[in-house]
């Protein structure tokens, strides 16, 4: 008891004395005894619990906390790890001192982290704080995280794969209401982000101690001075002059918006990001015709595994408004990924698959998007990635049936664009056959190969359709009549046509084989499969007696089990 007085009484004196002292008042974190003494006292506090003892401790950190947050922008030494050991005491022992968290923790975020998220044991013990406090974080804070998550994407982002293992673990708390959807493009930025602040720190040094804010308020007065050179001798803002070969004139501009949007801190909302921008324009160009940077390698690694993360939370936490609204971002971001073959194989590839995922969950989805469904259909032409797109999109369509039998409206206009797909590639393909006499190149063969690719899904989607929705039937056969009679370059379009012509004249059987595999959830039943939760009792035989009676519906014919196989 006595060495532990002995002990506190020092610690205590410690922290006293540094208010008194000129040099380590106007800059705590200078002193490695003051981060010494914190933890002390803490560790102390956490060990007697005592009330008491809290009380003594909290006005010397407080105000230690204040002196180090007014003297970051003047200070050479690192505040992070002092300001976070003070912060674990305000998150433990606030209610006791009745110290609200919530400031302090927001302090930290915009004057400490904003500077020192490039100093990799800063950034270490943030990400250590925040797994340590996470539960509450989530339950005392939940809005702190989200509306700083494009802070701690900076923080990652420069840091590397070494912290990518922390970060996963919290990523999941940076998904709210609010950031869901702003996040998204953040993440599919995330390779462009590092170009922006490696081109930072190259134009003004480290990034360890530097606040991107500041840096761009530094640029003004060269801005002023290329305004005026542009008065008076005529060049432009941009003319790099001898230096215009240089590995920074084809990277981001400071003043861009693009960068200024990509290097913010704070989560302001859902913006536009302008890839059509001269700024982004060029940072593609540099990236393609430059070597990649380790950093950067490491973020190509690391984005699809985040996304995983990202779309598994999406699936099972937010809600269908919100997934709903992403769909249509998703679709546009599909062809605009970083110029990077595996990592927009990777990305296009999850994107893809949570998009049928939403689907699956909610087939009203196809109906709600159906604006933005045709419009990405009516662009399969354009690259093979808006092309993968569409075949995804026409799969969904027929699958769940165009939204479901309420959304029959939906339905027809869907329909309607599946058949002018279907048409105008029947006659691009009538004209390829004509002009193929000289032209064996690679290149046409894969075009041939991806419009016979897409002639098959967009057939498939209209005999599903039509037996989803039977007053589409006529149209499809009219439709798919056309297909079979036509002399495409493949034999497996026309093929495909003849055996679903074939499959829609028996109802039963067409819906047993086209119907969905899910049913929607005014179906009464599920044609085609067998309910094994009611095996004990009954045994629900389709196709023989569709075959036999052609009509549809469920059987009327009901077998026990026990008729069948004899009992033991």
């Amino acid at each position: 008891m006595v060495d532990r007085d002995r002990d506190w009484d020092f610690y205590l004196r410690t922290l006293s004395n540094s208010a008194r002292d000129s040099n380590v008042a106007n800059d705590p974190a200078s002193d490695p005894n003051i981060l010494q003494s914190v933890k002390k006292l803490y560790e102390l506090c956490k060990a007697e619990n005592s009330e008491d003892l809290v009380a003594r401790v909290y006005p010397q950190f407080n105000k230690i906390f204040q002196r180090s947050v007014s003297s970051l922008s003047q200070s050479r030494t690192s505040n992070g790890l002092l300001l976070l050991a003070i912060l674990q005491f305000f998150i433990d022992f606030g209610e006791v001192v009745l110290h609200d968290a919530d400031p302090s923790l927001k302090t930290f975020f915009r004057s400490c982290l904003s500077r020192e998220f490039a100093d990799p044991i800063v950034a270490e013990a943030v990400l250590e704080f925040l797994n340590a406090n996470l539960n509450k974080f989530l339950t005392s804070f939940p809005t702190l995280l989200p509306q700083f998550f494009p802070l701690l994407l900076k923080l990652i982002a420069w840091n590397g794969e070494k912290l990518e293992k922390p970060f996963l673990k919290i990523f999941p708390a940076l998904i709210s209401p609010g950031s869901f959807l702003p996040l998204f493009p953040s993440l599919m930025d995330f390779p462009i982000l590092v170009v922006a602040l490696e081109k930072v720190e190259r134009c003004s040094g480290s990034l360890v101690g530097n606040s991107i804010a500041s840096i761009q308020k530094s640029k003004a007065p060269e801005m002023l001075l290329a305004l005026m050179d542009e008065a008076y001798t005529g060049s432009t803002i941009g003319d790099g002059g001898g230096d215009s070969e240089s590995e920074d004139s084809n990277t981001l501009d400071v003043a861009d918006p693009l960068f200024l949007e990509l290097l913010k801190d704070e989560n302001d909302g859902l913006s536009e990001r302008h890839w059509n921008s001269p700024g982004m324009t060029a940072v593609i160009q540099a990236a393609l015709n430059t070597a990649q940077s380790d950093r950067l390698e490491q973020l190509l690694n690391m984005t699809p595994r985040i996304l995983d993360v990202y779309f598994s939370v999406a699936l099972r936490v937010v809600n269908n408004s919100l997934i709903c609204a992403l769909i249509p971002l998703l679709m546009s971001r599909n062809s605009i990924l970083f110029p990077n073959k595996d990592f927009s194989y990777k990305v296009r590839k999850r994107l893809l698959e949570f998009m049928l995922a939403a689907f699956q969950r909610s087939p009203a989805f196809i109906a709600l998007l159906k604006k933005p469904i045709m419009d990405r259909l009516g662009e399969a032409y354009e690259n093979p990635a808006k092309t993968e797109l569409a075949l995804q999109l026409c799969w969904a369509i027929g699958e769940h049936g165009g939204g479901g039998r309420s959304h029959k409206d939906a339905a027809r206009e869907l329909f309607e664009s599946l058949e002018l797909l279907l048409y105008e590639n029947l006659l691009s393909s009538r004209l390829g056959l004509r002009q193929d006499s000289g032209d064996n190149s690679s290149g046409e063969s894969f075009r041939r190969s991806s419009q016979s690719r897409l002639l098959c899904f967009v057939i498939t989607a209209i005999a599903k359709l039509a037996t989803y929705h039977r007053e589409l039937l006529p149209r499809a056969r009219v439709s798919l009549g056309k297909v079979a009679r036509s002399r495409t370059s493949d034999s497996r379009v026309w093929t495909r046509a003849h055996d679903y012509l074939g499959l829609l004249s028996d109802p039963g059987v067409s819906l047993s084989i086209l119907g969905p595999s899910k049913p929607a959830i005014e179906d009464s039943h599920n044609p085609g499969t067998v309910d094994w939760s009611q095996g004990r009792t009954k045994m629900v035989a389709h196709i023989p007696f569709y075959i036999l009676r052609e009509q549809e519906g469920p059987p009327f014919h009901d077998f026990s089990f026990s008729d069948i196989l004899p009992r033991r």
